[in-house]
């Protein structure tokens, strides 16, 4: 009867050890959950930013303004007949030490 005892306690002592500390552990689970969390949040924010892609490009697609806007925002382009003006404000302009280096 004594050893019966001994084991079932050992045995309680090992299963509160995985409860508390070991793999599967509350803590184990409780960091899995946070981590599961931060990923969620992280695609939701991709979610959010494809959504916003996909707008772009169906834009793209369908609109001959946007396609406009984007060729002058990005590339610089000006349409024929118009005039490119180009100012350089001189309080900005690097000196010529600074230049070099």
């Amino acid at each position: 009867m004594r050893w019966l005892i001994i084991i079932l306690f050992v045995l309680l002592a090992g299963l509160q050890w995985r409860l508390w500390i070991g793999e599967g552990s509350l803590a184990h689970r409780a960091e899995l959950n946070r981590q599961l969390q931060q990923q969620e949040d992280d695609n939701q924010a991709l979610r959010q930013r494809n959504q916003l892609i996909a707008t772009d490009v169906e834009s793209l697609k369908t609109n001959l303004d946007a396609i406009e806007e984007k060729a002058r925002s990005d590339l610089g382009m000006i349409k024929q007949g118009e005039t490119f003006y180009l100012v350089i404000d001189k309080n900005n302009q690097p000196r010529p030490a600074e230049a070099k280096q």
